[in-house]
């Protein structure tokens, strides 16, 4: 799926690259006018309860951006979603990509389990909140995982979880903490892992600008239900999906494309 491209690994000619900075850079600064265009629109949707038109709008935004910036993303494994309408997807995570990814090019009305850093972003975190995200504080512990439950609970769509904490771009799958696990446990919800590959070559944590033109593949991994799900699951069962959740996201994970 999409178009060949030259892998991440080898070295550009300078002009290749200094293009691709460039590209890069206008990409940036197109993806600023489409958020400007697209959060007060998401926002209004989204304040009016017309949630699927605000998901619309979250899903022609991410495409836009990975569209002006040349990025192709692969999709391997969409047939274990058949049948599945409330689900915890639980992916590693590179870059924002990761993000637009997810929100164009995987079926459902996605939701996200975000940090709340993205609620100083002007209209953009309060279209978050108002269309059902899971916006969590690190120093809110049971109580994030509680307003997370109760949007498994009550929505019918996917809820995405970068299980990894944060973005890591050094060509590794990092340990996974027990939050999806948790929250698939208590909701009775399947997971399906997702491991991205290739995003953290074109744009790393720190980056200010994607270098345009890149690739990245999501790959999705049968579903995986856990053992004992409801309220009295031990912990040591979430630490055992966790665990389960993590390996299926390394095996399927490529360090470089």
């Amino acid at each position: 799926m999409g178009n060949h491209v030259e892998a991440s690994g080898m070295q550009h000619p300078a002009p290749a690259r200094l293009l691709k900075s460039i590209w890069g850079a206008f990409g940036s600064g197109m993806g600023v006018i489409y958020t400007i265009i697209c959060a007060p629109l998401a926002a209004i949707t989204a304040r009016m309860g017309f949630n699927k038109t605000t998901s619309q709008i979250s899903r022609i935004w991410a495409w836009l951006i990975i569209a002006t910036c040349g990025i192709t993303v692969e999709v391997e494994g969409l047939e274990n979603l058949r049948g599945l309408k409330s689900y915890v997807l639980v992916a590693n995570h590179q870059s924002f990509f990761d993000i637009f990814a997810v929100l164009a090019y995987l079926p459902g009305d996605t939701r996200f389990v975000a940090k709340k850093e993205l609620l100083k972003i002007p209209v953009v975190g309060y279209a978050m909140v108002q269309n059902g995200h899971v916006i969590v504080d690190r120093q809110g512990g049971g109580r994030s995982i509680r307003r997370a439950l109760e949007a498994a609970r009550e929505g019918s769509y996917p809820i995405c979880v970068f299980a990894e904490g944060h973005r890591h771009n050094d060509g590794q799958v990092h340990e996974f903490n027990e939050g999806a696990a948790w929250i698939a446990t208590m909701a009775k919800l399947p997971c399906v892992p997702v491991a991205i590959s290739g995003s953290g070559a074109f744009f790393p944590r720190k980056a200010m600008v994607p270098q345009a033109g890149g690739r990245m593949r999501m790959t999705l991994l049968p579903p995986i239900m856990p053992a004992e799900p409801g309220e009295r699951a031990k912990s040591t069962e979430r630490e055992a999906l966790t665990h389960q959740l993590e390996e299926a996201v390394r095996s399927a994970f490529v360090p470089e494309l």
